[in-house]
């Protein structure tokens, strides 16, 4: 429960809260002008009565004044044949329009409250009253706070996610430059002192196998001096890099691990960038070496389309759990006993950022396997 209880939980938590107490006021204030306004309406009635009864000057007057002061509350006055005697405060296209407005009208005005029960004296009368325009605003002002409150939530988390990621990206390009200069130094030492070792024909081999190495060290340094610049994509034969990469990668795993290269096509262009491509699968296949426990099988499958390029790295090692798929390229997520969890989020960033391409998992079962799925535009 931890990883949901972050602050955007808390937010959207606080901003319900708000929500709902402004609600619950909101409809005891509307509940409130409601019982107000239907004491006006029966006053109303009864001063229409003592209008139409006419019994003295001073309480006509009095009871004119109440009839003419509402100005807000929309009324239709019925006789007890269901005749429409007289409206008020209603728009005045229902004044002048036809009596199916009317009626569809005094429809809504029966459904939304009892009728008040006028004697005129010659006869009953029933007032039937809507809501005024202040009473409606208040019932709907609580979904349109809602709405801005959702909106204002919504800006404030894209900014706040923007600004993280913004800052996670120097963070990775800083990190990356500060470690390709690091290596600089020491790499030129040890290039020099090959150079001497190379003056001693018993050393040949060694010189051999560590100039390899030397290779591949300068290699990771320009991979990293490459992150947070744009890399510039050549078209390369696709089938050969990954063929490099296999059999780089197979002399360093164990003996009964045997790594796989399938294409129906030998020659497959693709626009890439070598090196940083190169750091994917080896990511790739490492993540695959770790998961195997020294023996088992990797295959890497080329799927070759008119419009993409489909890269499979599959493994039957341990597998990972489907509760922890979606985590696996989060910065700082491992399943290992050591590591930083930064070679998929990597990955990630050179596939999607660089190469304008799509990895994710497309299978993972416990004690079966895990495929991971590369997609090249053309």
């Amino acid at each position: 429960m931890r990883q949901y209880l972050n602050w955007k939980t808390s937010m959207v938590f606080v901003a319900l809260l708000i929500v709902v107490a402004s609600l619950i006021y909101t409809n005891q204030l509307a509940h409130r002008l409601a019982d107000e306004e239907k004491k006006k309406v029966v006053q109303l009635a009864d001063a229409i009565k003592t209008v139409s009864k006419a019994t003295g000057n001073q309480e006509t007057a009095l009871a004119t004044n109440i009839i003419t002061d509402n100005t807000t509350i929309p009324l239709i006055i019925t006789d007890d044949k269901d005749v429409i005697m007289s409206i008020n405060n209603i728009d005045t296209v229902h004044k002048q329009g036809s009596q199916k407005m009317l009626q569809e009208k005094l429809a809504e005005f029966k459904a939304m409250h009892p009728a008040i029960v006028a004697d005129w004296g010659t006869g009953k009368g029933y007032v039937y009253y809507g809501e005024s325009y202040i009473l409606t605003q208040l019932r709907y002002f609580p979904y349109v706070q809602l709405t801005i409150i959702f909106v204002f939530l919504l800006v404030v988390l894209l900014a706040i996610s923007a600004a993280h990621r913004s800052l996670q990206n120097q963070v990775w390009v800083g990190l990356s430059k500060e470690t390709a200069h690091q290596l600089g130094t020491p790499l030129s030492s040890i290039e020099a002192w090959l150079e001497m070792l190379k003056g001693v024909p018993e050393n040949a081999d060694a010189v051999s196998e560590m100039r390899k190495d030397l290779d591949r060290l300068k290699l990771v340094a320009d991979r990293f001096g490459k992150v947070g610049s744009a890399p510039e994509l050549e078209e390369e034969n696709l089938i050969v890099r990954l063929t490099n990469m296999r059999d780089y990668m197979q002399k360093r795993a164990p003996k009964k691990v045997v790594i796989h290269l399938q294409s129906e096509e030998s020659d497959v262009p693709v626009n890439i960038s070598g090196p940083l491509f190169d750091w994917v699968m080896e990511n790739l296949i490492r993540n695959a070496l770790d998961a195997m426990a020294g023996q088992g099988q990797i295959d890497i499958t080329v799927i070759n389309t008119p419009q993409q390029v489909w890269i499979d790295v599959q493994d039957n090692g341990k597998g990972i759990p489907g509760y922890q798929v979606k985590r696996v390229f989060t910065p700082g997520f491992t399943t290992k006993k050591r590591g930083w969890g930064l070679g998929l989020s990597l990955a990630r960033r050179i596939i999607e950022k660089y190469h304008h391409g799509s990895i994710f998992v497309t299978q993972s079962e416990v004690g079966k396997g895990t495929t991971f799925r590369i997609i090249l535009r053309r």
